[in-house]
């Protein structure tokens, strides 16, 4: 994992999003934006890059959803980077939040239902929809004090039949977990 760094090196209040080599070249700019949108300079955003989108952020093995390609089910191991990489040199910090969207947000929803180490976690059109994640949320509780979920207009109303469960899935994790969805 690589690990790449924006805002205030000396701020306690630590954004992690995890990306992949598309995504890091527009997080510089995602840096201020936020600054220009909060007001705040008082942020460090730390974008984790993975090697491999579907295998370093699905939680467990699955077969080709869509397309070709599996999911590897080495959420596990990235996390473990994640705490070693980042929240060890952030651990003390006031406020850590993790996000991410698609099967980043899914990553970073899952990690809440391992890890406590967060505070806020914000998974915009996540990839709920992923087999065996629901289930999940029904046997398990979220470690984090605060979430918010998003869902696009169009993701149910898609054709694949896995992924339009997306907003049933999140109605469920919602009501199941009785989230607070404020941040």
């Amino acid at each position: 994992m690589k690990v790449f760094e924006f805002g205030n090196d000396r701020s306690c209040l630590i954004l992690i999003q995890m990306v992949d080599s598309h995504s890091i070249q527009m997080i510089e700019s995602e840096a201020e934006i936020i600054r220009k949108l909060s007001g705040r300079d008082d942020f460090r955003l730390v974008a984790c890059q993975v090697d491999d989108w579907n295998r370093d952020l699905s939680p467990w093995e699955v077969p080709p959803v869509f397309g070709k390609e599996g999911f590897g089910g080495k959420a596990e191991k990235t996390l473990q980077d994640l705490k070693e990489s980042v929240l060890s040199r952030y651990g003390q910090a006031d406020r850590k939040f993790i996000g991410g969207y698609s099967l980043a947000g899914l990553f970073a929803l899952w990690a809440a239902y391992r890890e406590d180490s967060f505070d806020v976690v914000a998974a915009a059109s996540p990839s709920v929809w992923f087999p065996g994640f629901v289930d999940k949320a029904e046997r398990e509780r979220i470690l984090t004090k605060k979430v918010y979920l998003s869902l696009g207009n169009k993701e149910e109303k898609t054709k694949n039949p896995v992924m339009a469960t997306v907003g049933d899935s999140i109605r469920i994790i919602t009501n199941q977990q009785d989230l607070d969805h404020t941040l």
